[in-house]
């Protein structure tokens, strides 16, 4: 009776998605995820730097769902993809989003966004961190104001100075949000507190 049930049974059409501004320790949280079971969406074509010692955890073909690839997603279901937080409007419907969205002290955002195009040799005066901050913070609030109407999105944010500094409590969060089915061990194992530059004073 069992196995007839599975046959009938509808698939998980669950994705799981690290979401957040660039630089808010979104490649951190897919490296715990890994760990602690959910097999990544990547394509390893960003390897690590100096930015990103423990890789980027990129797909590429993500950055192209604006302009309508989204075929990719249907192999996602099960698995964990990260998906700045500029382009989850354009994840498809027909599934179910559970994201994991990074906050991070919006001045160690730019410092570390500052540094990033330092190292590239990239200007860094185009517009004032004053500027930033205030477009950073309403592109949040319509973000999460999004996904809020949607039903199909549920959303748990992660704060990203607490996390390096008591993991446990979050990894426990986590746990419960992702259905407990994730080892929980290994993803606080992961946390690396040494990764914790441009923090604010």
């Amino acid at each position: 009776m069992k196995k007839l049930f599975d046959i009938f049974k509808k698939p998980d059409k669950t994705i799981y998605v690290v979401s957040g501004l660039p630089r808010s320790g979104t490649s951190m949280m897919m490296k715990m995820l890994e760990a602690g079971g959910l097999p990544p969406v990547t394509d390893n074509e960003r390897t690590a730097d100096d930015d990103n010692p423990k890789g980027y955890y990129e797909f590429e073909r993500v950055k192209k769902m604006q302009e309508g690839d989204i075929a990719w997603v249907k192999d996602a279901p099960g698995k964990v993809v990260k998906v700045i937080s500029y382009l989850i409007r354009h994840l498809p419907e027909g599934y179910t989003y559970k994201v994991i969205f990074m906050r991070r002290a919006m001045e160690e955002i730019l410092a570390s966004q500052k540094k990033m195009l330092i190292n590239r040799g990239e200007p860094t005066d185009k517009v004032t961190d004053a500027e930033l901050m205030v477009l950073y913070e309403k592109h949040l609030e319509q973000t999460f104001a999004w996904m809020n109407e949607r039903p199909h999105f549920s959303c748990l944010q992660v704060d990203y100075n607490r996390l390096l500094k008591e993991p446990e409590p979050i990894v426990k969060q986590l746990g419960a949000f992702l259905g407990n089915q994730v080892n929980m061990d290994k993803m606080t194992e992961v946390v690396d507190p040494k990764l914790y530059r441009q923090r604010k004073n």
